[in-house]
């Protein structure tokens, strides 16, 4: 009886260790198949760029125009900033495009994010067209936004400086990063108010290569790029006065984007840029033969550099001037002898 016993222990204790190793065995087969195979998740196809952006948002921005006076391509400008092209975090993880912050009055869904400071609340939306909605009404609702709604709808520069004095982005350059945005995209053809003619001026505005320096990139306006800056050239019989009304300028920015004294008078065939120039030429364009007559200046005017980095970048003291023949340097420094 003791022997049997001891036999039935012993057949027990086998049975639970082999049980054992089967359920060590078993239980990595169960967390991997109850692992998640959602894959991670992505912006959605058709943003990723400006002109995406502005396609697939442009009806939304005019519609909200028309709703509340706030200038389309502002509303589109600072969704493309704020999300990075809906590309950012709070965008495909909240569909906030805006990087509207929670405050007191938002009893809506949440998603902490770090920002200004750690883990801030930020407002969630379910789908993006609702957060283009409460940025409209956030804007209208808010006293400190007020004084905007003065502003004509078509003055886009006046509403960029006017978000950034009422305190909506801390970063100090904020203003200009709107305008820069808008006139790099050309969305100020939307503040018009109607999206088929503004796709048709878009079409107008693509850019068609007339020779290795310039781009033609406003039919309408007479506007041309080189090295991504936007510039005309002065026809005849144009004053200062004429320019700064047509392309909505303040009085220091034509003089200070082409290095010109502040006082200067426009001259028909002259380049004028209406954006700031660049620290070096675009690429492919390593150097410069200087020919008869050409002078630093002239030279930063036609590759579109700064002229101090030029003189920068070809080690030559400010004032001093090219001889015939000689290579100027355009995107990297000038190696020593």
């Amino acid at each position: 009886m003791l022997l049997h016993a001891f036999i039935t222990f012993a057949e027990t204790i086998i049975m639970f260790r082999y049980k054992y190793h089967i359920i060590l065995i078993l239980i990595p087969l169960f967390f991997i198949s109850c692992r998640s195979t959602k894959p991670l998740v992505i912006p959605s196809e058709g943003e990723g760029s400006a002109a995406a952006y502005a396609e697939r948002y442009k009806d939304l921005a005019i519609s909200e125009m028309k709703r509340t006076g706030i200038p389309a391509s502002i509303t589109l400008a600072q969704g493309m900033i704020e999300s990075d092209f809906g590309r950012s975090t709070l965008a495909w993880k909240a569909n906030n495009h805006f990087g509207i912050k929670c405050h007191n009055d938002w009893t809506g869904p949440t998603i902490h994010h770090h920002d200004d400071r750690r883990n801030e609340c930020f407002r969630k939306y379910s789908r993006p067209e609702n957060s283009f909605y409460d940025h409209s009404d956030f804007l209208t609702s808010g006293s400190r936004y007020s004084f905007l709604f003065d502003i004509p709808v078509t003055d886009y520069k006046a509403w960029a400086r006017g978000l950034k004095k009422a305190g909506y982005a801390t970063n100090p350059d904020y203003a200009n990063m709107l305008i820069r945005k808008i006139e790099e995209s050309s969305l100020y053809i939307y503040d018009r108010g109607n999206s088929k003619t503004a796709q048709k001026e878009r079409r107008l505005s693509e850019v068609e290569k007339v020779n290795e320096n310039q781009a033609v990139v406003s039919v309408a306006q007479r506007i041309m790029e080189n090295n991504r800056i936007k510039y005309i050239i002065v026809q005849d019989g144009e004053t200062r006065e004429m320019i700064e009304k047509e392309y909505q300028l303040l009085r220091w920015e034509l003089s200070r984007y082409n290095e010109l004294s502040s006082d200067f008078t426009p001259v028909a065939g002259q380049i004028l840029y209406l954006q700031p120039k660049r620290d070096r030429a675009e690429p492919g364009k390593e150097m410069h033969t200087v020919s008869e007559g050409d002078t630093m200046y002239s030279i930063s005017q036609q590759y579109g550099v700064k002229l101090n980095m030029l003189y920068e970048l070809n080690r030559m003291m400010e004032g001093e001037e090219p001889v015939a023949g000689v290579k100027i340097w355009l995107r990297n420094i000038k190696p020593v002898n």
